[in-house]
């Protein structure tokens, strides 16, 4: 799917226009006018609730005989963590296929191979998602395969210590990253000791991590009534719903459900902080404040000025920091949105003597987009390289399945799917305006920079009061 992703990437910027090559680019005079925009094609979904309260959406797809289905379990990701064991999420899906009722990793492994597919799960903050995927004849194999990944995961001893190893070193390596050290500062100053704030794992979170301690984090998460089955390719309805009755249908939620995740900030007193790196040559700048829920009314328009002000190579970051005053290779900046609440942030690793100036790029690059009215083609060229990314990245019927999937977790209904790209497009320069005045006010942005005190400790004085950590 990465490469998916960066292929889409590259050829949505190519349609955005002449903003994307840069601000001195001009196409030739004589070229035709672009094309209206594809609809991205939403078959009729059937939907199904199980009597276990599982939620089936069944996709019919023409193409490859190959079948997709994605297992969404709400409130069983990174916000169902509690303050001892930030990052467990992450340890419970990648062991979920490591060991069954049936089968041990590699017999998982070879199982979904021989079905011409493969199988995986990941955690997000609102959820998990169990991916499975194979040739359209051997669907209800691939499903029964699925359930029992999902269902009867054991945990075994020898496969958490590895996974408790790798996840070790890969926590060493991340220490190292000056981005890591950032994100670990900006979270609880955007998002305060919210669940949302605790996605970083920690070397006690990861040696505290037992087989029994995934078994009821498990048998507590993983519940029919809270989770929703999507599954896409060419294949036949009534035969699709007795393949998931045979491997679901006798599924049972165990004891009362998690509690549901609370509702995140939505401001909070903007945070100063220096995180020490001595010695290091660059630093790490990062500013952020709380958002929105994706079902907020704010959230299409939000998009769209986050992408504006940073989501892209031709965004205003971009352009000023990377390509007008050389400060850095690339700034990024935006809103995501999740099912509680979101955050507003923008990044870029500068070079020390740039520091102070950078920030003062970013507050005024966040200022203009609630001052002035974007200009008709800046905003023509961003909701063409929005909906092109997103209808280029929803073609395939895996990401068709995963999409869907990630829009319930976050509570957006199946519909949307083919809602985004229209209401893009219905987006006018006085909501973008608007909406940026009211998320992206430097006043509001907690500010982040991991880097040498010695170094830049003077510049960041007129921005605020900097807390000085050391990590």
């Amino acid at each position: 799917m990465k490469t998916i992703s960066l292929l889409a990437a590259a050829v949505s910027l190519a349609i955005a226009g002449a903003a994307v090559a840069g601000p001195k680019a001009v196409l030739p005079a004589d070229l035709p006018p672009y094309a209206p925009d594809r609809p991205l094609p939403v078959p009729a979904i059937r939907k199904t609730t199980l009597p276990n309260g599982l939620e089936v959406w069944i996709v019919p797809r023409t193409g490859l005989p190959r079948v997709d289905a994605v297992l969404a379990i709400r409130g069983a990701g990174l916000a169902a963590d509690d303050a001892q064991h930030p990052g467990f999420a992450n340890v419970l899906a990648g062991l979920l296929n490591e060991g069954s009722a049936k089968h041990d990793s590699k017999a998982i492994a070879e199982a979904a191979q021989g079905l011409g597919g493969s199988i995986g799960a990941g955690a997000s903050n609102d959820g998990m998602m169990v991916s499975a995927n194979a040739l359209a004849s051997h669907t209800s194999e691939m499903l029964a395969l699925l359930g029992e990944v999902a269902r009867t995961p054991t945990f075994p001893d020898n496969e958490v210590r590895l996974a408790q190893a790798n996840a070790l070193q890969s926590l060493k390596a991340s220490e190292a990253q000056p981005a890591f050290k950032a994100e670990r500062a900006l979270a609880p100053a955007i998002y305060g000791d919210h669940p949302y704030a605790r996605t970083q794992p920690t070397e006690a979170s990861i040696m505290s991590v037992t087989p029994q301690l995934l078994r009821d984090a498990h048998a507590q998460r993983f519940r029919p009534d809270r989770a929703l089955l999507v599954i896409a390719g060419p294949i036949d309805g009534a035969e699709a719903m007795r393949a998931v009755e045979a491997a679901f249908g006798d599924w049972k939620a165990n004891g009362a459900a998690p509690a549901e995740t609370p509702d995140a900030p939505r401001t909070a007193t903007p945070k100063y902080v220096l995180v020490q790196r001595d010695g290091s040559v660059q630093s790490a700048i990062r500013l952020g404040r709380p958002g929105i829920a994706a079902t907020d009314a704010d959230y299409v328009p939000l998009q769209l000025a986050g992408t504006v002000l940073g989501g892209g190579f031709s965004s205003r970051l971009m352009q000023n920091l990377r390509e007008d005053k050389g400060y850095t290779y690339g700034a990024r900046g935006g809103s995501s949105a999740l099912r509680e609440g979101g955050r507003i942030s923008a990044s870029a690793d500068v070079r020390n003597e740039v520091t102070g100036a950078a920030i003062k790029e970013f507050e005024a690059e966040f200022k203009r987009m609630g001052d002035e009215p974007v200009p008709a083609q800046e905003l023509e060229d961003t909701k063409r390289y929005v909906a092109g990314g997103y209808l280029l990245n929803n073609q395939l019927q895996g990401a068709v399945a995963g999409t869907l999937a990630g829009n319930w977790l976050v509570g957006l209904p199946a519909e949307f799917l083919g809602q985004y790209v229209p209401k893009i497009r219905a987006v006018d320069a006085a909501q973008v305006q608007a909406v940026s005045k009211k998320y992206f006010d430097p006043k509001d942005q907690s500010i982040i920079v991991v880097g040498d005190p010695k170094a830049v400790a003077e510049q960041l004085k007129s921005y605020g009061s900097f807390e000085v950590r050391a990590k």
